[in-house]
This record gives C-alpha cells, sequence and structure tokens, in this order.
C-alpha cells in the first residue's frame, strides 16, 4: 500500500478568526466554493496565515461539506462550531460582509478542521546543553 502525503493548501485568515482557529476554539472554516478548493479533502492540511505576516496555524482537515448558501451552512453546521464568539445573524452578516452575493452563489463550503500538534523539541545525540533538534 502506498502512503500519499498530505497536500498542503495556504489559505489567508482575518486575525479574529485567526486565534479562534488557533485555540482550537473554531472547529469549522467557512468558504466559498471556489474552483481552487474544489480538491480540498480530508487529511490535507491547511496552513493559515494572519496576511501581511509571518504567523502561521495548521490544521488538519476532517471533512469537506458543501452547502447551497451560508444560511444553510450555519443551520448545517451549528454557529458555535463556525465562531463560538458570536451568534448566528452576526456570522451570517460578517461573512456577508467578507464574500459578496455573487461569491455566495457559487456555493459555500463547510471545512471541519483540528490543529495540527507542533513538531516536539528533543535534544539532538551528542548536543551539547541548550542544543535543540526539532523532528
Amino acid at each position: 500500500m502506498t502512503e500519499t502525503a498530505a497536500r498542503i493548501h495556504e489559505l489567508n485568515l482575518y486575525r479574529r478568526y485567526f486565534d479562534l482557529v488557533a485555540t482550537g476554539r473554531k472547529t469549522i472554516e467557512v468558504r466559498v466554493r471556489y474552483p481552487h478548493l474544489e480538491d480540498l479533502a480530508a487529511e490535507d492540511v491547511i496552513r493559515f496565515r494572519i496576511k501581511g505576516t509571518d504567523e502561521t496555524c495548521d490544521v488538519r482537515v476532517k471533512r469537506v461539506t458543501a452547502y447551497d448558501g451560508f444560511e444553510a451552512l450555519l443551520d448545517g453546521e451549528g454557529p458555535a462550531n463556525v465562531n463560538p464568539t458570536a451568534g448566528r445573524d452576526e456570522q451570517l452578516a460578517n461573512i456577508r460582509a467578507i464574500y459578496p452575493p455573487e461569491k455566495e452563489a457559487l456555493g459555500a463550503l463547510a471545512i471541519e478542521i483540528e490543529i495540527v500538534p507542533a513538531p516536539a523539541v528533543h535534544p539532538a545525540p551528542n548536543a551539547t546543553p541548550g542544543e535543540e533538534d526539532l523532528t
């Protein structure tokens, strides 16, 4: 059996959502069903980046579900999974402020995610104190 390495997708994320993802509080990411995301699948990795910074957070895709629009997505996934700090109506308004009607018309993706643990830090063999090896 051949193992395939997970594909890495790099996507920008606003700071307020990045912080929720990085702490594991946001478990569903909402995206428009753009053609470049049509091959996104379970076990892929998304590297979220705050635009204009070096801050990143890697997550593993657990599931991708397509919806006709944002209302159906919020109702199907539960608003607390998308953004635990805002109610459904506020979230719908926020999402629609990011994506205008012509983008929503393409459909919506609910991407269930989980944090990818940071690599463990181990002392390198024969290292002097203070030297570390990331594995």
